[in-house]
């Protein structure tokens, strides 16, 4: 059994991460990290025998502990993946891994490969189906793909409130759900697209830290197209969802349940998969780092490239539509 150290301890961690990594047999959490008293207490009600500390560095000098799943800001996270890389720890970190290329490039100056980053929603097997659907032809090409991800209502002060307005400080939505739908589209379409042909941004109040809506028209090299947007902190938002239509035929993946729908000519086809999507994508995430620390697999999947291939794509658009981060 693989014993690892959860570090960061919000809303990320105890929802989703700490949940899956209790679930699987594959690991035990033998340590807890957070530099906030409440957020460890907390935590360890669920886990009464881990180890508590307030910053990695125990961790790291642990021999007894060789991997950290990494659920911290993204303002912090080079620096910590940096830091247990080089004490040869195994690194499940939290995406994007950084609110600058410039810094996460650096990661590419030490050895990375027990770094895994974490696009964990590119483990659901939804997005399986729908490669399938767009490789199979069934879709026809070139491509309109229209990906509206919308998330994060406003709230009225509280800690959620200033979590978002926090996050805000530090990047538009495209840097942060960017990270996820860049790589979806990787993905899907075999690699990133050629060209940002047009990118735009814009803050539905004064004061917030970065634009709250933004998006960009993205296209491949064989003309296919994705219109995408983002948004954050409106009191309604938009339906999220990524829609993929050609001239055979439209397929539609729910943004929240990722239940697909597929209709052509001769058919219409639904794909449920079992269980919800956070559960079933960080089970799967869980399963194929533990597989790199045992040595079932000697590559991350994602990597560090995936992870600096995103966040690019981001700060292109962000330079595109003004320059706000």
């Amino acid at each position: 059994m693989i014993r690892l150290a959860l570090v960061g301890l919000g809303d990320i961690a105890t929802q989703a991460h700490l949940p899956a990594l209790l679930r699987s047999a594959r690991v035990e959490v033998t340590a807890l990290v957070d530099p906030v008293p409440e957020r460890l207490a907390a935590a360890a009600h669920l886990v009464p025998g881990a180890a508590r500390y307030d910053c990695l560095e125990p961790v790291l000098a642990d021999p007894a502990i060789p991997a950290v799943v990494l659920a911290t800001p993204p303002w912090i996270t080079a620096g910590l993946v940096r830091d247990a890389l080089a004490a040869g720890k195994y690194v499940l970190a939290e995406k994007p891994l950084g609110t600058s290329l410039a810094e996460v490039e650096r990661l590419t100056e030490m050895a990375h490969d027990r770094l895994q980053v974490g696009l964990t929603y590119r483990h659901d097997p939804a997005l399986d189906r729908l490669r399938e659907w767009i490789a199979g032809g069934l879709l026809g090409s070139p491509l309109l793909i229209r990906a509206h991800i919308y998330d994060e209502p406003r709230a009225d002060d509280g800690p959620y409130a200033r979590r978002m307005l926090g996050t805000l400080d530090h990047g538009a939505p495209v840097v942060h759900e960017g990270a996820h739908l860049f790589d979806w589209l990787a993905y899907l379409l075999g690699g990133g697209p050629s060209e940002v042909a047009d990118a735009w941004a814009l803050a539905t109040e004064p004061g917030l830290g970065a634009p709250n809506l933004g998006g960009a028209r993205l296209v491949w090299p064989d003309g296919t197209t994705a219109v995408t947007e983002f948004g954050w902190w409106t009191d309604a938002l938009p339906r999220c969802e990524v829609s993929v239509l050609g001239a055979d035929g439209y397929a539609v993946l729910d943004g929240f349940t990722f239940d697909l729908e597929l209709r052509t000519r001769d058919e219409t086809r639904a794909a449920r998969f079992p269980g919800d999507r956070t559960t079933r994508s960080f089970d799967r995430q869980l399963d194929r780092f533990a597989d790199l620390v045992t040595g079932r697999t000697d590559r991350a999947v994602p990597g560090l490239a995936e992870g600096l291939a995103g966040l690019a794509l981001s700060e292109r658009i962000v330079a595109m539509a003004g320059g706000h981060r």
